[in-house]
C-alpha cells in the first residue's frame, strides 16, 4: 500500500522504462493513479469525441470544421 508503478513501452533507447512512486496514503496514490489517467491521450481523445459529438447535437454543426480539420482527421476522431 501507498506505492504504484508506471511502465511506458516503445522508447527507442530504453524498450520498457518503468517508474516507481510512493506516497504517504493509499488514498494519494489513488488520487494520482486517477490524473494519470485524466492525463492519458485516450481519455483526452475520447473526451474530445464526446464534446465534439455533444456541440454538433447543440448547434447542427461540426465545431472542427472551422478549423480545417480534414474529413479523414474526422473520422479517425470518431472511431
Amino acid at each position: 500500500p501507498g506505492a504504484f508503478s508506471l511502465s511506458l513501452a516503445g522508447f527507442i533507447e530504453e524498450p520498457e522504462r518503468k517508474y516507481c512512486f510512493e506516497c504517504a496514503t493509499e488514498e494519494q496514490c489513488q488520487e494520482w493513479v486517477e490524473a494519470l489517467k485524466r492525463a492519458s491521450y485516450e481519455f483526452l481523445r475520447r473526451s474530445l469525441i464526446f464534446y465534439r459529438n455533444e456541440i454538433q447535437k447543440m448547434t447542427g454543426k461540426d465545431p472542427l470544421e472551422q478549423y480545417g480539420i480534414s474529413e479523414e482527421a474526422r473520422f479517425q476522431l470518431g472511431t
